[in-house]
């Protein structure tokens, strides 16, 4: 981390700190039914409020057009109390008098929760009249929300212009593993890119063939690459209309030396449902009525003898259709081999994406990577080697 500035050269004490968190949870039925962010928060809070600062948590929730209840972060706040076994008082707006008034009433150590900045049309327009209100409140501000760190708004880029900014202890911890994985990782590396469609995550692919020694292509994507070689894939999900782009992308791979990895046979079935009846075929094989589903025990076996020769592995995206039986073999047993390689301290592996973490959940592997991020266009973006304005703006200059 000696690239961006952090705790560790910030002084907290009596300082009114704006923490921004990513407080965008899941909900069901008005309770949060995912904690996993408010988790990944802690050590921050907790060592901001233990060095006596003064934690103001900001955070967006959903895309409201205004002010609107069920996008309160009012609910929210009592959930943060309740995970971190610390009082948290709720301030109904995030400027203003009554955000003035209750931090000026903050004692060091004191944990305050702003409503949702995004009730503000100027935080999403990176607003710099927003800004200034929001500057007041704080005499420096931390980020540790790398999940939103993508857009350039008030809240998670414009502060950092106008206060003293550091990254956050989760914040450090996604960029460390991040660059470990693809700045300056141990090589070989391999990079599985799965999911359903090559047209999402062209610039993915783009910009890992350049940095990776061999690159894994699972899930539906994979037919299109199968299909721009000739291959049949019945009535598998295929772009059929980007088979020149997949071949110029194999193309390029060859001339930067990137290994690509296809499957080379598959788990067919007629119907896309649970419990379809499924057969393993070689590739050469698949019928006219087939559905490629997943990847086939000698893809299984192949891509896990790709990953024993390998040092870090970088993870997006699943095999197969991984949320219905028996279609996440693929991805299960794949995951279950660089968890076991991880433990063995022979891999470094680093995940992320909505999907895949839903994948790996399946497998019940995510605590035995290395890292797993549980930003979703952020990790994406990250991975595509785009600059993120929220990451940017921590950099020592």
């Amino acid at each position: 981390m000696s690239n961006f500035r952090t705790l560790d050269q910030a002084d907290v004490k009596n300082k009114r700190v704006l923490l921004r968190v990513d407080l965008n949870v899941p909900m069901e039925n008005g309770k949060v039914s995912d904690a996993t962010r408010i988790a990944r928060a802690m050590p921050t809070i907790f060592e901001i409020a233990d060095k006596g600062g003064k934690v103001i948590l900001l955070s967006h929730l959903g895309r409201p057009k205004g002010p609107d209840a069920k996008d309160s972060l009012k609910t929210i706040a009592a959930e943060v109390a309740r995970v971190i076994g610390r009082k948290v008082s709720f301030v109904e707006d995030c400027i203003g008098a009554k955000a003035e008034a209750a931090i000026a009433a903050m004692k060091p150590g004191d944990i305050v929760c702003l409503e949702n900045t995004r009730f503000h049309k100027g935080e999403e327009k990176n607003d710099p009249g927003f800004i200034a209100a929001l500057a007041k409140l704080g005499d420096l501000w931390v980020n540790d929300a790398f999940s939103v760190s993508h857009r350039a708004h008030v809240s998670t880029e414009g502060l950092g212009h106008a206060l003293p900014a550091y990254a956050g202890r989760a914040m450090q911890a996604e960029l460390d593993a991040l660059s470990a994985a693809l700045e300056a990782p141990q090589r070989p590396v391999a990079a599985v890119v799965g999911g359903a469609k090559v047209s999402t995550k062209l610039e993915l692919l783009g910009n890992l063939v350049a940095k990776v020694n061999t690159l894994i292509i699972g899930g539906g994507m994979a037919n299109t690459f199968l299909a721009a070689q000739g291959k049949p894939v019945g009535k598998s999900l295929c772009e059929h209309d980007l088979a020149a782009t997949a071949r110029d992308i194999l193309a390029k791979a060859k001339a930067k030396g990137c290994e690509i990895v296809l499957p080379v046979d598959a788990t067919v079935a007629k119907k896309f449902e649970a419990n379809a009846p499924s057969r393993a075929v070689a590739i050469d094989s698949v019928g006219s009525d087939d559905m490629i589903l997943d990847i086939g025990p000698r893809s299984i076996e192949h891509v896990i003898s790709v990953l024993a020769r390998v040092k870090t592995l970088v993870w997006n995206g699943p095999f197969g259709a991984f949320e219905l039986e028996p279609f996440d073999i693929g991805t299960i047993e794949v995951a279950e081999a660089a968890a076991e390689l991880t433990e063995a301290h022979k891999l470094v592996s680093v995940a992320g994406g909505g999907d895949t973490v839903a994948a790996l959940n399946a497998a019940g592997v995510v605590d035995r990577f290395t890292y797993v991020s549980t930003a979703g266009g952020a990790f994406l973006e990250w991975m595509e080697g785009k600059a993120l304005p929220g990451v940017e703006v921590l950099r020592i200059k």
